[in-house]
């Protein structure tokens, strides 16, 4: 069952023997976000609430994403004995996760802080047994990940790193998430807030997919011609713009406000944040279209 070619060599990451199985369950849990967004289309109802459609939607495209990126970080690391192994215990709980998310939406009911029967209440347990094995294994491909020099650009080396630490502090928050709507519960209290309006999902939430985005900023500055120097400024700026977004989101859970009910010190951190992300996304934007237009410019006339 398990694959044995740990063979990082390939020129295609998902033929890796321990991403192939995290890549195809990355584009089936994609295709079920997707498929249970036309659900919703045709059917309609609310987005937010206990009960929606959302929760299919999106943990099928966010866990298809992380899936996908971690058969890639995983193809990137040298061989490991158990590998195979993890690769196809993460799959099958990031699989079986969705689908208890999927099922208890078919069935009507909540899939998170639902215990109104046994079934909901073992369901409900098992989905967090499973995302704690995710988050394991992800602290593990983070300290992998840091430990050995991973063949890649300096800039994506940063992206890489970077985005496996705010994965894992993103599955922490969201434990934290459950374990506080847990009390809250106990409390008889909303089980999805934190204080007077503080909401936990939105850190858990807020940089989850730098796994992604950081790494695709440095793929598009190394298409766009850009020199390794300059993408390593532009990476860093990311990454501190990343964390300052992490920050705000936090932040304003904690102190028991909404999303967007900043006081002016903490909307300042949410601006600087995001001028860090958006500065080097248009530039790397503006120096690919330059260079469109020069290889546009210098091909003979016919």
């Amino acid at each position: 069952m398990f694959a044995k070619n740990f063979s990082t060599d390939s020129p295609h990451w998902w033929q890796d023997g321990r991403a192939w199985p995290l890549a195809a369950s990355g584009l089936l849990l994609l295709a079920s976000g997707v498929a249970h967004g036309a659900v919703w289309a045709m059917l309609g109802g609310p987005w937010e609430g206990p009960v929606t459609w959302r929760k299919p939607i999106l943990f099928g495209i966010s866990g298809g994403l992380t899936a996908l990126s971690m058969g890639w970080v995983w193809s990137k690391l040298p061989a490991r004995r158990w590998d195979g192994a993890l690769s196809w215990i993460t799959t099958i709980a990031l699989v079986i996760e969705v689908g208890l998310i999927d099922l208890q939406r078919w069935r009507g009911v909540a899939s998170h802080f639902n215990r109104a029967t046994l079934l909901d209440s073992v369901l409900y347990d098992a989905m967090g047994v499973l995302i704690l094995w995710v988050t394991l294994v992800s602290a593990d491909l983070m300290v992998r990940g840091c430990r050995h020099r991973l063949a890649a650009s300096e800039d994506m080396l940063m992206a890489i790193r970077a985005g496996l630490v705010f994965l894992v502090v993103s599955c922490l928050l969201g434990i934290w998430v459950s374990v506080n709507g847990e009390y809250r519960l106990e409390q008889g209290l909303e089980p999805d807030q934190f204080g007077r309006a503080g909401g936990p999902k939105f850190p858990h939430g807020a940089v989850i997919h730098a796994i992604q985005w950081l790494p695709m900023l440095a793929w598009a500055g190394r298409r766009a011609g850009i020199t390794e120097e300059r993408r390593r400024q532009f990476m860093a700026s990311a990454i501190v713009g990343t964390g300052l977004v992490l920050l705000y989101a936090l932040g304003q859970t904690l102190a028991g406000r909404g999303r967007f009910d900043a006081l002016p010190a903490t909307a300042v951190i949410l601006g600087i944040g995001v001028a860090c992300l958006a500065v080097p996304t248009l530039l790397i934007g503006a120096c690919w279209l330059a260079g469109r237009r020069r290889s546009t410019a210098s091909r003979p006339a016919t």
